[in-house]
């Protein structure tokens, strides 16, 4: 498996598909590097020479925000907005939805599993 900016990326697969396992690279991103670098998209990421993958991960590095620096610019921003305590930020504090999805329902993604709450006795218990 071919290494690109410390991640492996599958070589059997198309050139403008292995490079979207990069973090931040999707497909528009994987067609300009490969249009930039004249790598034909279609090979596959096995067949890259040493050099194309020296130079995909130097356009990587130079031009984009990937990998690890995007993770810890996405965590600060969240860190951020913990901090002054806005909206977004007390929504991401307490683990609901943040861009205004309900949550009396399908909110179970981003809640978690259900805790359920002992509830009322019923009136035939009761008796």
């Amino acid at each position: 498996m071919p290494r690109v900016i410390g991640v492996e990326i599958p070589g059997n697969k198309r050139t403008v598909v292995s490079l979207r396992y990069l973090y931040g690279v999707g497909d528009t991103r994987a067609q300009e590097i490969c249009r930039a670098l004249s790598i034909n998209p279609e090979k596959r990421a096995k067949d890259l020479t040493d050099e194309e993958l020296g130079a995909i991960g130097a356009y990587v590095e130079r031009n984009l925000v990937a990998e690890g620096a995007l993770r810890r610019q996405i965590a600060q921003n969240i860190n951020r907005l913990r901090e002054i305590g806005c909206y977004r930020g007390l929504r991401h504090r307490r683990g609901l939805p943040v861009r205004g999805q309900r949550t009396r329902t399908n909110a179970r993604t981003r809640k978690g599993p259900r805790k359920t709450v002992a509830g009322k006795k019923s009136v035939k218990a009761m008796k």
